[in-house]
């Protein structure tokens, strides 16, 4: 093409005269007009066929497929795959659609079973159906995602969230992930979109609700505290009881020891009296009291003195 070119303007160089007016024995003038309407018409051929032959064909890249729109014809029934691909030249246009998986993300206000305002994210991973482009784009045109994606989108969200409770809404995200799921899945299906996956990417309450269910937690959580106080003091007051019966229980036994035998009070007594001797003797400090007062008097007529001394004191009370 580029050589014929190359020809044609040699040829139309020298056909064109040089100089000044044509003087006798020069070239004719009906040669020369004949020369240059031939290289012109080689030029437009050369023009016409270099235009035709980079337009005849296009290239489809990976995860792409294109359907073409015949000017005379309309929609071409065929989807054509990736690679090298013909065409004619203005009478066909190529429109080329992206097969692979993109996403998609909404965010939506909706109120839930118990009128409590939600503001749900969802992210959607779809791609459009590679057989049914031709469809898709006489009644979706190119960005079918941006037409239809974001209605399906709110509107499923919005009926699968007015099944549930504010609470169930988080105890429950799987089901209900799984229900935007299926509703989504069903729709598109529609459309000749297929989804990949549908996911929840949050959840957010009302100002209001989020305090009244944190004020809900601290007051359960107070009530647990409380439980356990109750628990405490209920054990601490069977505590108590059993000590006062074990006391009760070791004075009645210890006065049936002495009505039984007398000595039984000089044992205690040497046993107080070895307590206290030992205490006295690890301490530091130098003091001096009476022996009687401290129990250790041991031998004499100590016990005599108390025996007599409790005597009195009980005749005391009879006067």
């Amino acid at each position: 093409m580029a050589q014929q070119l190359k020809e044609a303007m040699q040829r139309l160089s020298k056909a064109m005269p040089k100089g000044g007016p044509k003087m006798p024995g020069g070239p004719d003038p009906k040669k020369a007009a004949a020369a240059a309407s031939k290289a012109t018409t080689a030029l437009v051929g050369a023009g016409a066929l270099s235009y035709g032959a980079y337009n005849s064909v296009y290239t489809v890249d990976g995860g792409h497929r294109s359907v073409v729109f015949n000017r005379v014809l309309g929609m071409k029934p065929n989807v054509y795959g990736e690679g090298l691909n013909f065409n004619i030249p203005w009478f066909e246009r190529p429109i080329i659609y992206d097969i692979r998986t993109r996403p998609s993300n909404l965010q939506t206000l909706t109120g839930s079973k118990d009128l409590q305002m939600v503001k749900i994210g969802i992210r959607v991973l779809h791609k459009p159906d590679p057989k049914m482009l031709v469809w898709m784009y006489q009644r979706l045109g190119y960005n079918y995602d941006e037409r239809v994606l974001p209605s399906l989108m709110n509107e499923c969200a919005k009926a699968v969230v007015a099944r549930f409770n504010a609470s169930e809404l988080l105890t429950k995200r799987e089901i209900v992930s799984a229900q935007i799921r299926n509703e989504l899945f069903q729709r598109a299906t529609q459309f000749n979109i297929l989804l990949e996956d549908v996911a929840i990417t949050h959840i957010t309450f009302s100002p209001e609700y989020a305090s009244a269910v944190e004020k809900k937690q601290v007051a359960k959580q107070d009530a647990e505290r409380a439980k356990y106080v109750v628990i405490g003091a209920q054990s601490e007051k069977k505590t108590i009881i059993t000590k006062a019966k074990g006391e009760a229980e070791s004075a009645e036994l210890i006065g049936k020891a002495v009505n039984k035998n007398p000595g039984f009070m000089s044992l205690r007594r040497i046993d107080a009296a070895r307590e206290i001797s030992e205490t006295v003797a690890k301490s530091g400090n130098k003091t001096y009291l009476n022996a009687d007062s401290l129990l250790l008097n041991l031998l004499g007529d100590a016990d005599d003195k108390f025996e007599r001394g409790m005597a009195t004191k009980k005749k005391g009370w009879f006067w």
